[in-house]
């Protein structure tokens, strides 16, 4: 994950911090230059990163933390703060006409991801109820037109081409067509080039000039690290843009792009990239990401993903069973049904407060659950109601059907068993211990 560097630098600058009791000017000093080298080892750029401590050391060599209680505390409570300024303080969302629809302008580098993140952006927007329309405007690509009309069809989001025609009289004719069709929300799919050229520039500028976006999105690629800011500044000076698609943030990333593009630019970044599905686009939130870099976790997007993709019906069903211990292999493959709709677990668990450096060495192979999957769907619907009926013999019938061993089938059965004499437990001591330990039986 990008930050994930930065995250284990700034976890180690204050990690020495909680051991003192009071803080001098020397300590302070000493914290905001390790966490200016931190911030520069993640591609921060230079003058963001200069500003950036300057503000914190100030804050921190004030009264509010040489006469606090605990020092260590506040001085990452500023760090949050001022992290969370930098990307800029609030969320952005899209710009609303008063008469739609909404044109949004999306543009960038080829290779940026503009056209899925089209695709993504539009997906966001159905799923919120309303109802946008692709414009298929890069006609120099070789096979751009035929790309966002599959990304449009797996989101189910109409699009609207012309073939190779003019891109201005395609995108003019777009909006034509979303105002008669009662589309709110159209999305322009452009052309990009290997480097800035005034070509690119001059059509968009005539894009622009013939629909008025309500919005201009730069799509930047955050593993491109310092460039992605250089090449925000350069569209922003020539086309005012309105904010930024960042993508790949799920990458290996430093990170330095989201922290410097709103700083350099003044732009904000609105959504953010963070895996290959189209319903991997998120709302760009800065106190969130701040907290992520911090290692205090996401609990609030965590919430939401579980909101997005789990169903609350089922979820309930299984709670109620677990409280019953009446949780059979059939609510298992639920469950992990649910959970594989929310991504990578690793991504999932370094969402929670103090999980990402727990996690840093540890290898979490997704895979373990699809052969779990396998094996329970090897199984008959009797099998999985009544697993204690498995003789040797079913065994090595459903190590066979699913391709693993007999020993992989015991596995997830003694995983099986525990699960349930810990709900057996919980049930008994009214859930007041603690669910450390409690896992799927995988």
């Amino acid at each position: 994950m990008a930050f994930e560097s930065l995250s284990e630098k700034l976890s180690a600058v204050f990690k020495r911090l909680k051991s003192k009791g009071k803080l001098s000017e020397t300590d302070v000093k000493e914290v905001m230059r390790e966490v200016r080298l931190a911030l520069l080892e993640a591609d921060v750029n230079y003058k963001v990163t200069k500003d950036f401590t300057a503000k914190v050391g100030e804050r921190a060599v004030g009264a509010e933390v040489m006469e606090s209680l605990t020092p260590a505390q506040t001085v990452i409570k500023i760090v949050d703060e001022e992290l969370t300024a930098l990307m800029g303080g609030g969320t952005v969302r899209l710009n609303s006409p008063s008469s739609p629809p909404a044109v949004v302008l999306l543009c960038g580098l080829q290779g940026s991801g503009k056209t899925t993140h089209a695709g993504k952006l539009g997906l966001m927007l159905k799923n919120e109820g309303h109802r946008p329309l692709l414009a298929a405007c890069d006609v120099y690509r070789p096979a751009a037109i035929e790309q966002l009309q599959v990304v449009g069809a797996k989101a189910g989001v109409p699009v609207f081409e012309m073939g190779k025609k003019d891109p201005v009289k395609i995108s003019r004719a777009a909006v034509a067509h979303a105002r008669d069709y009662g589309n709110d929300f159209v999305l322009i799919d452009t052309a990009g080039r290997l480097q800035i050229d005034e070509t690119l520039m001059d059509e968009l500028k005539n894009i622009r000039e013939a629909v008025r976006p309500t919005d201009i999105l730069l799509v930047v690629d955050a593993m491109t690290g310092q460039e992605a800011v250089n090449v925000a500044k350069a569209f922003d000076g020539l086309l005012d843009i309105t904010g930024v698609i960042l993508t790949k943030l799920d990458g290996d990333a430093r990170g330095g792009a989201a922290l410097s593009v709103r700083a350099v630019t003044g732009k904000p970044i609105k959504f953010a990239g963070v895996g290959e599905k189209l319903s991997d686009l998120e709302v760009f939130h800065p106190d969130r990401m701040a907290s992520r870099i911090l290692g205090m976790g996401d609990v609030l997007t965590l919430i939401e993903d579980a909101q997005k993709n789990i169903d609350k019906k089922a979820a309930e069903e299984t709670a109620r069973k677990a409280l019953h211990n009446d949780l059979d292999l059939n609510d298992v493959l639920t469950q992990m049904r649910q959970m594989k709709k929310m991504g990578p677990m690793k991504n999932v668990l370094s969402k929670m407060p103090g999980m990402a450096r727990q996690l840093k060495d540890v290898d979490i192979d997704d895979r373990r659950v699809d052969r779990a999957e396998a094996i329970i769907l090897s199984m008959t619907p009797e099998e999985r109601a009544r697993p204690e009926r498995l003789n040797p013999s079913r065994k090595r019938r459903i190590a066979a059907g699913s391709g693993m061993k007999v020993e992989d089938v015991n596995r997830l059965l003694k995983g099986y068993d525990q699960m349930r004499k810990m709900m057996k437990q919980f049930r008994k001591k009214g859930f007041r211990r603690r669910f450390s330990g409690m896992g799927m039986p995988f």
